[in-house]
């Protein structure tokens, strides 16, 4: 990425066509730790990333509850994930307030996007997975910042995702029919392979769950170690055999897994903006 006189207003667009201002909060995403979410038929599992910056300060909460029903976990700068994560609260209790019924999740997810078009202000530097059950059933869904949103089976954004893109996308078709305890399982395996050979422990991730008569809520550390420990998935057995499928398909991904990797030694030193 480099300045030029096309990238000085999110309304100017290139003679190419394109948004520089957008990109470069695409690339905001891209720079963050790494969040990922899964779901089956009556479950969403959200998980994530959550290093310090340094040994003297705590990590960046990059999960937010919403409702009872929803929750999101967010990539790239955090003040901007505090700033919709309000918003979306906002929403559904007008919404609650209003009709006396919770507010279903893809309504939201659009007015979350619309949100995103704002000729007026900077793009919002941060991509969301939101996680809901409504009575439709579980859903996840991904909000861009340029204003785009997808549902997903399973998704993961952020630094060095394309290796947990990989591992996400030899299992997913499992998914559907998995139990709570198996995606949890498979989140906390998608969240190893972001790690590069790193040990998974519970003071450097998240994990938090929606389901069919569970509100979402974010399990605690120990939870999650005991998970760890007893899915035996601490080690980093793995970690090779990974290594050459995500540089395989790397090349031929259409989310850009080469642009992350070159970006992930800024999000390991000490970030500027809290990504």
């Amino acid at each position: 990425m480099f300045r030029n006189q096309y990238d000085t207003d999110v309304t100017t667009w290139s003679p190419a066509g394109r948004l520089f201002q957008v990109e470069y909060a695409m690339e905001a995403v891209k720079q963050g730790s790494a969040a990922i979410g899964l779901r089956s038929k009556t479950h969403v599992v959200l998980g994530c990333v959550n290093k310090a910056n340094s040994e003297l300060s705590s990590h960046q909460k990059k999960i937010f509850k919403v409702d009872d029903h929803i929750g999101v976990a967010i990539a790239g700068l955090t003040a901007d994930g505090r700033v919709l994560s309000r918003y979306m609260r906002s929403e559904c209790i007008n919404y609650s307030y209003t009709y006396e019924s919770p507010l279903p999740v893809g309504r939201l997810v659009v007015q979350l996007a619309d949100k995103a078009q704002r000729s007026w202000k900077r793009p919002y530097g941060v991509g969301l997975l939101v996680a809901g059950l409504d009575e439709k059933g579980a859903h996840l869904y991904y909000n861009c910042p340029s204003g785009n949103y997808f549902e997903y089976q399973a998704f993961a954004i952020g630094s060095r995702s394309q290796a947990a893109k990989t591992y996400l996308e030899r299992r997913f078709e499992n998914f559907s029919e998995s139990t709570r305890e198996d995606l949890i399982k498979d989140a906390l395996m998608a969240i190893r392979e972001t790690l590069q050979g790193e040990t998974l422990k519970s003071s450097i991730c998240t994990v938090a769950v929606v389901g069919a008569g569970e509100p979402f809520h974010i399990l605690d550390q120990e939870t999650v170690q005991k998970l760890i420990d007893s899915f035996d998935i601490a080690g980093t057995e793995e970690g090779p055999a990974a290594a050459p499928d995500s540089a395989a398909e790397g090349g031929s991904a259409a989310e850009g897994g080469a642009a992350s990797e070159q970006g992930a030694p800024a999000d390991e030193g000490v970030a500027p903006m809290d990504i």
